[in-house]
């Protein structure tokens, strides 16, 4: 069965065509719980993300910052599996219809097996992977195999990042390009900086793929002002703590849902 990189692919095209950037939203698989994070994919996605990205948790999530680790130690203290992740992708695609990556490190793969990974992920409707710590330079046994089932390979540049450096990067990658708008880990700023906007730009140059920036953005003022120069908008900490902060499961989806509201007029400001 071939997976769901097309789907990306018309989704974003979709948002520019719109003359927009699109939302992509990521939240933790089996944060609180695996039904729990089913159901806040669906929420984000009812609020108006257009992309899903589920963490697969891991116990040294190196570009993560305390808000993502806390969901992801609470996931893995409820036992979460990569066999959950693949139950939430399959279930929050056949839900929503949009495309759903998985976002995780490079050592729960390899321990899982590349092929065997690719095969269960396609089958279960997703889109591709992001792969922030996988070098390009060592990805060709994954691209092989994420080909063959038609997965999206989503490599993340920094603003650290050369521009042969970006070259080589974006050269390997499909779907997109995840823009680190700045260095250190994931969390919500109080501004996203402008060399955000100079990555992007120095990363269009060497690629047509679309440019998606992340890290930090967790306002609509934020998602307006990144939209202003990317393709796409992700957002991550900011629906990880509104859960963490909620009374209650209900009042957890109420509020992810609200926050996509948000998130989602601010793309649509672009212009």
């Amino acid at each position: 069965m071939s997976g769901n990189r097309e789907l990306l692919d018309a989704a974003l095209a979709r948002a520019a065509a719109e003359d927009r950037a699109a939302l992509i939203a990521y939240l933790p698989g089996g944060f609180p719980t695996v039904d729990g994070g089913i159901e806040a994919v669906k929420a984000v996605v009812a609020g108006g993300a257009d992309i899903v990205e589920v963490g697969l948790p891991h116990s040294d999530p190196v570009l993560d910052g305390p808000v993502i680790q806390t969901a992801d130690d609470i996931a893995l203290k409820g036992g979460v599996k990569i066999a959950d992740i693949m139950r939430t992708v399959r279930e929050a695609y056949e839900a929503t219809g949009v495309p759903i990556l998985v976002m995780t490190y490079w050592n729960p793969i390899d321990r899982y097996g590349v092929d065997r990974f690719t095969a269960e992920l396609a089958a279960a409707g997703g889109a591709g992977c992001i792969l922030p710590d996988l070098p390009v330079q060592e990805s060709g046994l994954w691209r092989e195999h994420a080909e063959k089932h038609g997965l999206a390979t989503v490599f993340v540049v920094a603003p650290s990042s050369k521009d042969a450096r970006l070259a080589t990067i974006t050269a390997a990658g499909s779907g997109f390009v995840y823009a680190s708008s700045l260095m250190g880990v994931t969390g919500t700023r109080e501004s996203v900086g402008e060399q955000a906007q100079e990555l992007v730009r120095r990363t269009r140059a060497t690629t047509d793929l679309p440019v998606c920036v992340g890290i930090g953005v967790s306002t609509r003022e934020h998602a307006e002002q990144v939209a202003g120069f990317a393709d796409g908008v992700i957002v991550g900490s900011a629906f990880v703590k509104r859960m963490l902060d909620a009374p209650d499961a209900a009042a957890g989806l109420a509020a992810v849902r609200a926050l996509a509201g948000e998130l989602a007029e601010g793309v649509r400001k672009r212009r």
